[in-house]
């Protein structure tokens, strides 16, 4: 596997973390992903992001839903002082938090399926919004308080309520100058997250954009910062990462991710997460 551009940043040991964050003179981030969620809500300064292929440009107000494994960096003017807060989701506490058809994590998993991660409320959204995100910041300042754990969950949890009645009825990707992608790329995107146990050559995905194997690498290393290969495999190791801690023998797991030599799997996943495959099972729920 080539040298990898981008990586697993960021650290989450407690069910979620939220950061209120000032600064001016970011350093340049490379292109990463997290195994959690994470939730932007932009309020001053020039930034955009580029997630799996697409440019968003920010506005204050704005909220960017990036769901767990979604390849990712941002594009700051250090010049400029950015504010934003930033908000670490386990997807388990979700999860575990209404059992059943709903679930508390419905604005990243719509964001995911329509490859689309921006909102912009408005008006009183945007005002409901930002008392919510008060009243969570309140809360997690006293947590030796009575009740302050609980309270500060229930705060997070009217926030995700919020924000998953926003997404369902958003239309901020119909709105022109929010954000920017190549309808080809998009679509080899979108052809390689479903359906990982395919063939995902060069050649294949170039004929399936019906454009020449050359420009086809350009445009994808322009738009995306990493290789068709660097791609394809990180997001083949992730999944099969997800399938081993759901129980999934790890040779099952490396073939239905579209490894088909189980010893090049096992050396491409312990590069990545520092285990092997059978390792990584042993030590799931």
């Amino acid at each position: 596997m080539e040298g990898r551009e981008y990586q697993s940043r960021g650290y989450l040991r407690e069910p979620f973390r939220l950061f209120h964050l000032r600064d001016t003179g970011v350093e340049e981030m490379d292109y990463h992903y997290h195994e959690f969620h994470k939730a932007v809500f932009f309020l001053s300064g020039s930034a955009g992001y580029l997630i799996e292929g697409r440019s968003y440009f920010l506005q204050p107000g704005d909220v960017l839903l990036v769901a767990r494994h979604l390849i990712h960096r941002p594009v700051i003017d250090p010049s400029r002082p950015y504010e934003r807060v930033v908000l670490y989701l386990d997807p388990g506490l979700l999860d575990a938090a209404l059992p059943g058809e709903e679930s508390l994590d419905l604005c990243f998993r719509l964001a995911r399926e329509r490859r689309f991660a921006l909102m912009r409320p408005g008006g009183e959204d945007r005002r409901a919004l930002e008392d919510s995100l008060r009243q969570l910041e309140e809360a997690l300042r006293e947590p030796g308080a009575f009740g302050g754990e609980l309270l500060a969950r229930a705060c997070l949890f009217r926030l995700l309520v919020q924000l998953g009645r926003l997404a369902l009825r958003d239309t901020t990707d119909q709105r022109e100058g929010v954000s920017r992608f190549d309808p080809k790329i998009a679509q080899a995107l979108d052809y390689i997250n479903g359906n990982l146990d395919a063939d995902l050559s060069v050649e294949r995905l170039a004929g399936l954009c019906y454009t020449s194997k050359y420009h086809f690498m350009r445009r994808f290393r322009a738009l995306t910062g990493y290789s068709v290969h660097q791609y394809v495999t990180e997001k083949r190791l992730l999944a099969a990462a997800g399938l081993l801690r759901r129980g999934v023998p790890a040779q099952e797991a490396g073939l239905r991710c579209g490894f088909q030599d189980y010893s090049s799997f096992q050396r491409a996943f312990k590069r990545q997460f520092g285990a092997t495959p059978r390792q990584l099972r042993g030590s799931g729920p």
